[in-house]
């Protein structure tokens, strides 16, 4: 949550980064409960994303049954990596909406995970 928190290394380059990319952010419920229980367990108030994201206009997204599965089997493919279901929820909410750049500072996550066509993703900042 670099992009809350001023104290943050990468607090900067998020900040900068953002007004650039807001328009175009979308994130799932599943981020949303990851970022929470973050910031919960780093001593802020949980509700912070959520009020965040509220203002900032960013639709929160839920997936269908269809993206459920794409997310299972994309958790299993990069079990290694080990993927998430927030990591995995975003993957698959990206095929579904041809998105091909993420919002992260998971590079290490991220910079492996491939789109169904095969497709790397951009990675901002």
């Amino acid at each position: 949550m670099a992009i809350l928190d001023s104290r943050d290394q990468w607090h900067a380059g998020c900040a900068a980064t953002w007004p650039d990319v807001i328009e175009r952010c979308v994130t799932t419920e599943a981020v949303l409960t990851e970022a929470s229980h973050l910031v919960l367990r780093g001593g802020g108030a949980a509700e912070v994303p959520l009020d965040f994201l509220l203002a900032a206009g960013i639709p929160i997204l839920g997936l269908e049954t269809a993206g459920q599965r794409r997310a299972a089997a994309l958790m299993r493919r990069y079990a290694d990596i080990p993927m998430d279901y927030a990591d995995a929820t975003l993957v698959a909410l990206a095929e579904a909406l041809r998105i091909t750049q993420v919002f992260t500072l998971d590079r290490r996550g991220f910079a492996a995970y491939r789109r169904h066509d095969a497709g790397a993703f951009a990675l901002l900042p």
